[in-house]
């Protein structure tokens, strides 16, 4: 016996309801977790790696330490993005249904990877460019504004990031 072809009104309500799935806060909180653990252990790595760099440069020359800091305070920032795209997609999160669908889960799942693995891939750079550049540094003091310029496109792979994980975030 042949099945009845559904109508579109049918079908339209069947995709409605599929929709409203109760596990969708689970994505929503999984891109919270992404946000923070991702642009975490970048930020973490960044600082690490540069201050090696710092650390080997002040033995030879103490006077420049506090110009070498600024690769660290700049992976520290990488870290701040992932806390304000996870505070915003936490304010958002809200119990599965009509009011907060599997779209919106996967949406704020999907920032959060975003600036997760671009803060992550952002200390990475961040701390190998900061621990040659302050080893440079040591060197030749006039390196320091190319330091700073390479750091700072550095920085803004983390920037891009959190701009797109708030796009996405907010639909």
């Amino acid at each position: 016996m042949a099945q009845p072809t559904p109508t579109s009104d049918e079908l339209v309500a069947y995709i409605q309801n599929n929709e409203q799935a109760m596990y969708a806060p689970f994505f929503g909180s999984l891109g919270v977790t992404a946000a923070m653990m991702f642009t975490a252990a970048g930020s973490a790595y960044g600082t690490a790696k540069s201050g090696t760099g710092i650390a080997s440069m002040a033995v030879a020359r103490p006077d420049l330490v506090m110009k070498a800091i600024i690769p660290v305070v700049m992976a520290g920032i990488v870290a701040i993005y992932g806390l304000v795209v996870a505070v915003i997609i936490s304010g958002k999160i809200g119990p599965g249904g009509k009011d907060y669908t599997i779209n919106q889960g996967f949406s704020q799942f999907a920032g959060g990877l975003v600036c997760g693995l671009c803060g992550l891939g952002a200390g990475y750079a961040i701390g190998v460019a900061g621990d040659a550049g302050v080893r440079a540094l040591s060197q030749q003091p006039r390196f320091f504004v190319g330091m700073i310029l390479i750091l700072i496109f550095a920085e803004v792979l983390g920037l891009y990031g959190m701009i797109v994980a708030l796009i996405l975030g907010a639909a």
